[in-house]
């Protein structure tokens, strides 16, 4: 069985605004620097800084990137969940609540599944915007102007009803799907778009311009639709003949937010499930050729995760031509994630990629028994030298890593775009 060492290679989720203001100044300082630089290029010829300064006029002082986003909104599961699994009650993993998680940059937990910050956290960085408030916070007062998270850990693509008719349902984590989180965000579009209360921001009687002038990620979802089922045995044969509907659901709640006024859309694939420790716990092999010599991870189970992200694509094809006002770009999560399990200490990954930061023993560091934060289990002192944060989740450093990547162009996917409308930013993304 590989393992690392076989392949070195109340939860309001805000940082403080201090914090916030010191990170804003230092992209200013970054952009005024790259400016300066370019200023004293011997290169540099007249027409350059002409064209420059009309740059800087036209944009108000500072070179604007070609599309700037005034909010985001943000629907998932615990890959980009902010804090709504917690303010839901949390009665099935209430440890993401406590130490150690959010550790790395919060200091207090926050409803991450990580040790700090998530892809979209760092994507709300790139546009200089805030970090995204829980709906379950917005619902209860706290300001969203700048865009929401409906993301809430556990969530499936599929309604529970799925699973209860199947005999799982007492498995999830929570019954708000990607169903429950759309009716959530109609709510919202209803109160925002009539309310006459100045603290949400456009008071939005240009409702339609305030959603074209927003960012709305779809995902990632509906890994959990494929672990719940995993976890009690499912094959992968009879989980392949699941995602056709898991991927329905996906560019159906895609579609619905077309219809709600969204244009500018970006769906995630899944991650390489076959690459993380619960799955090299839960399904451990003996014959080596379950794993890919390349980086130890289970070869079956990576080629489900890029069959679902094949469907997805096509899917998502398919609605470009149904709404083609509309940009809908597919976010490549597993290339990323391959390159740094393919090559862990290149990437800056020390301590490998495979094994948890925080979890409580066994070959890859999860134990179902001592889950990182229950009694038994233990953290690491560098999470930021691990890709996997506690077994099922990844680190801020690997989520960073997948971030920049999505930012600069090269895992994104429209046919319609010469270059991703994320790109321009990625140099606004906070160093660690």
């Amino acid at each position: 069985m590989p393992t690392d060492q076989d392949n070195p290679g109340v939860l309001t989720d805000q940082e403080p605004s201090d914090t916030y203001a010191r990170h804003a100044n230092h992209r200013e300082h970054r952009k005024f620097a790259s400016f300066l630089a370019l200023m004293r290029t011997p290169t540099v010829s007249m027409r350059t800084l002409f064209l420059l300064s009309i740059l800087c006029l036209t944009f108000g002082g500072v070179i604007s990137t070609p599309q700037q986003y005034e909010s985001i909104f943000n629907f998932g599961d615990s890959l980009s969940d902010t804090g709504n699994f917690l303010l839901s009650g949390a009665l099935a993993y209430p440890v993401i609540g406590k130490f150690p998680y959010g550790e790395t940059f919060f200091q207090r937990s926050t409803g991450r599944c990580s040790d700090g910050r998530l892809v979209i956290d760092f994507i709300a960085e790139a546009f200089g915007l805030p970090y995204l408030r829980p709906y379950l916070s917005i619902k209860n007062g706290q300001d969203g102007r700048h865009g929401v998270n409906f993301a809430v850990a556990g969530a499936t693509a599929l309604d529970p009803q799925f699973f209860y008719e199947r005999r799982v349902g007492s498995l999830l984590w929570t019954n708000d799907s990607l169903s429950v989180q759309l009716d959530w965000f109609k709510k919202l579009k209803s109160s925002i778009c009539t309310s006459k209360q100045a603290s949400f921001a456009t008071h939005v009687s240009d409702c339609d311009n305030y959603f074209k002038k927003s960012l709305f990620l779809v995902g990632e979802i509906g890994g959990n639709d494929y672990n719940y089922a995993f976890f009690v045995g499912g094959s992968i044969k009879e989980l392949r003949a699941v995602v056709p509907l898991v991927v329905e659901a996906i560019t159906r709640a895609t579609g619905t937010l077309i219809e709600e006024g969204a244009v500018e859309l970006v769906v995630p694939g899944n991650l390489p499930i076959g690459c993380s420790a619960v799955y090299l716990t839960y399904f451990p092999s003996l014959n080596k050729t379950d794993y890919d010599p390349r980086n130890g991870c289970l070869k079956e189970f990576n080629a489900f995760a890029k069959y679902h992200n094949n469907q997805l694509k096509g899917a998502l094809a398919t609605l470009r031509e149904k709404y083609p006002h509309a940009r809908i770009i597919y976010a490549d999560y597993y290339g990323p994630a391959m390159r740094f399990f393919h090559a862990p200490r290149h990437h800056g990954f020390m301590s490998g990629t495979l094994s948890a930061c925080c979890g409580g023993g066994g070959p890859y560091n999860f134990n179902n028994s001592a889950r990182c934060g229950h009694t038994g289990s233990t953290a690491c002192k560098d999470p930021s030298a691990h890709a996997n944060w506690d077994g099922i989740h990844l680190t801020e450093a690997a989520y960073r890593y997948i971030a920049k990547a999505l930012m600069n162009g090269t895992f994104t996917t429209d046919p319609s775009l010469t270059s991703s409308p994320l790109s321009d930013n990625i140099d606004l993304i906070s160093p660690p």
